[in-house]
């Protein structure tokens, strides 16, 4: 067995049975009751460490006898419960036993220097590094709790993402409101710039890769999802990938058809979603390179979860006769494929 393993049982026999003692009696174990139920067979190892994990945080100042009731009311729970149930038993009877818990710690807290660090994993993912400080700490969080809660459920089924995936997706609604405000030191006045580097008929086709800068190769159709909000320069290369000829930017989403969305859509209009409207983005529902034209009866205003969703599976957008959108699932989703709306939104 491993070093821990054989560490974990040695303390959890030294708990149970009394120890050597040099020059007199062994003294006391620590959990008399918790080892009777042990030999009896009625507990498992994980309950019996659940018990001596409260047992050992509780202070020599506690009388013996409230110490061995305790532990007969965590001996008799662990008979029928789990380590969970047990540690949260053990956490009251600790703060029944010695509420004013422990003495606090009187040194000044930490000072912390903030660092951070972009890191490249081995299988080619991209990551970042932080150690921040208690306040940069505590505002980032209070600003992504609230954007990293559950989906509501569409037709029954809960949102699938985990935790993580969760603020991952936070995080990235986060990164994108922060670099589109026109607050924050921009480039030529206008929003973040990156760029995307890929022959025209590949991002057509959606077949190959694309170069993104400061980041390395990617999918085409990262790249084309990129392209759903973006101000596109397009460019002429040479057979040798130079430069020969740079375009004006078009292709671009204005602000009047932004607040024309805004009013239609009122936030991401995936059936289900309440994903607020600073959190979506403008989707063109005939892609851009199969010459999908930018004017409001081609977008949608869609989060970045359902954004992925579209582009990345047989989920279908159309706008219908009165101007609204509306979504058909996957046949094997919904073998009716009735065409469905997002009534979360209020309408104006």
């Amino acid at each position: 067995m491993t070093d821990r393993e054989a560490g974990v049982r040695a303390d959890r026999v030294l708990a149970l049975h009394a120890g050597p003692a040099i020059g007199g009696d062994p003294g006391p174990p620590l959990a008399p009751l918790t080892a009777q139920a042990a030999a009896e067979g009625v507990i498992g190892g994980a309950q019996i460490d659940a018990i001596i994990r409260t047992l050992a945080r509780i202070p020599s100042t506690v009388p013996e006898e409230d110490i061995r009731a305790g532990e007969k009311i965590l001996v008799d729970l662990a008979r029928h419960a789990g380590p969970r149930q047990i540690a949260h038993a053990g956490r009251r009877l600790l703060d029944k036993l010695d509420p004013d818990g422990q003495e606090p710690r009187s040194e000044d807290p930490r000072d912390v220097r903030p660092e951070m660090r972009f890191v490249q994993h081995r299988d080619g993912t991209l990551g970042l590094k932080a150690t921040l400080d208690l306040e940069t700490y505590a505002r980032l969080k209070s600003d992504l709790d609230p954007m990293a809660k559950p989906h509501k459920a569409v037709d029954g089924v809960r949102d699938s993402r985990t935790q993580d995936e969760r603020y991952g997706d936070a995080f990235t609604d986060y990164v994108r409101l922060k670099t589109t405000s026109r607050n924050l030191p921009g480039q030529a006045d206008e929003a973040t710039h990156i760029l995307v580097t890929m022959s025209y008929d590949d991002l057509s086709r959606d077949i190959g890769d694309a170069c993104l800068d400061l980041v390395g190769p990617i999918s085409a159709t990262d790249a084309r999802i990129l392209a759903c909000d973006a101000r596109v320069r397009p460019g002429v290369l040479g057979t040798g990938g130079e430069p020969l000829d740079i375009g004006r930017s078009k292709r671009t989403v204005s602000l009047a058809q932004k607040y024309a969305l805004t009013l239609r859509d009122g936030g991401c209009a995936f059936p289900g979603c309440d994903m607020p409207v600073p959190r979506c983005a403008a989707h063109h529902i005939v892609f851009w390179q199969h010459h999908g034209e930018t004017k409001i009866d081609n977008l949608v205003l869609l989060c970045t979860k359902h954004h992925r969703l579209i582009h990345h599976s047989e989920w279908k957008a159309r706008i219908t006769h009165d101007g609204l959108p509306e979504f058909t699932a996957p046949a094997y989703l919904d073998p009716t494929t009735t065409p469905r709306r997002n009534t979360m939104h209020l309408r104006v």
